[in-house]
């Protein structure tokens, strides 16, 4: 059994998510978030593409629901020792098979808490799943039970954390090593994840964004692959990930010459970052981060460039996207808590001049302030 935590850990866990589902009178919780199963049992799968759930209900059962595929990667992967299948076939509702489970744990007419917001369960499975339980039990939507749990890395979670930060590094060299003109972005992706891979680590939950002249300006991965030229810019988003977790880091490389305007996005990225560094600490509230984001790049003239999001928190996630709860923006609530882990991202993208800057870190907020994760340099590289 491949677990990458201790029983104790793990036992850590699942005793929080039941005194959470007590305070909210819940009798079980329906779990379609992949993030949620793999943190509760160590379950490790893509099979979340189809329908599958994992319940827990107050007295500590646990019973996956799945496929055929999925049987064996529980067994392999998870502490999960009740698994059950649904057969697939033509016209076949995995909902009535979920149905004779909650029939087995004698939750007929209890509360249940379901995980609506999951890439897993699609509206289709949603009505399904919606019509299968009607007049059978009391329904709420319980997406952010276990996330708000999550969302505070315990001592092993930060030991992958910080693993998947020096992972980041390593692609960070092998960018400086190989950006320069004629070389393909290809080439650069190519050795950014070989050097992940070959120090232990995972596929991220989204692709690495790569892009150079006009795509330089882009916040998305897409999929044309281009040469530098003599002249140019290139961005880059990554992640090193360890065990699904995740630390990303964002680049801006002015290739041959850097245009007069990038130093000074550059100079603008590298004050805001500092400013939102000293708002990132425990009592705070993320709102506060993004604020103080704002006010920097719209001081220095930036304010059409800026993005209306500077971050968001970081853990184990899987495809499509890395982003975790909270993120950060304005007038956002939740309070900083030590063991947070945040990447905060200057962004501008300046469309009149078609320039780019792009600076990002991720941070453990500690105790009383915060630790920059990552151990490379934020001066401006020029290739």
């Amino acid at each position: 059994m491949a677990l990458h935590f201790s029983k104790e850990e793990f036992s850590s866990r699942k005793n929080k998510v039941l005194n959470s589902m007590q305070e909210q009178n819940l009798d079980a919780l329906l779990m379609f978030r992949q993030e949620s199963m793999y943190w509760l049992t160590g379950y490790d799968t893509f099979g979340y593409v189809f329908f599958q759930t994992l319940v827990l209900d107050k007295s500590g059962n646990i019973i996956l629901l799945t496929r055929a595929p999925d049987l064996r990667q529980a067994q392999n992967t998870s502490n999960i020792e009740d698994i059950r299948i649904w057969v697939d076939k033509d016209g076949s509702n995995p909902t009535d098979d979920l149905k004779a489970i909650l029939n087995e744990l004698n939750l007929k007419g209890k509360k249940l808490g379901i995980e609506y917001e999951a890439y897993g369960l699609t509206g289709r499975n949603a009505l399904r799943l919606n019509k299968s339980l009607e007049n059978y039990c009391s329904l709420e939507d319980k997406s952010d039970l276990i996330t708000k749990l999550r969302v505070v890395k315990s001592k092993e979670e930060i030991v992958c954390v910080k693993k998947a930060a020096e992972l980041a590094d390593k692609a960070l060299d092998e960018v400086w090593r190989h950006a320069k003109a004629g070389v393909s972005e290809s080439k650069i992706l190519a050795e950014m994840n070989r050097v992940i891979f070959e120090g232990g680590g995972d596929y991220p939950a989204n692709e690495f964004i790569i892009g150079s002249g006009k795509n330089a300006l882009l916040c998305r991965y897409q999929s044309e692959k281009q040469i530098l030229d003599k002249q140019d810019q290139l961005t880059v988003e990554w992640a090193g990930t360890y065990r699904h977790y995740h630390s990303a880091m964002f680049r801006t490389i002015p290739i041959g010459k850097a245009d007069p305007k990038h130093h000074k996005m550059h100079e603008a990225c590298v004050e805001a970052l500092k400013n939102c560094e000293s708002k990132l600490k425990p009592g705070n509230k993320v709102g506060e981060v993004f604020d103080i984001h704002a006010k920097t790049f719209d001081e220095l003239g930036f304010k059409k460039a800026r993005m209306n999001a500077c971050g968001y928190s970081l853990g184990n996630t899987f495809s499509p996207n890395w982003m975790d709860w909270p993120m950060l923006y304005t007038n956002n609530p939740y309070v900083i808590q030590p063991g947070n882990i945040f990447f905060m991202h200057m962004i501008l993208m300046d469309s009149e001049h078609q320039l780019a800057m792009n600076l990002g870190e991720t941070y453990l907020v500690t105790e009383n302030d915060n630790e920059r994760l990552g151990k490379q340099k934020l001066d401006l590289v020029i290739l």
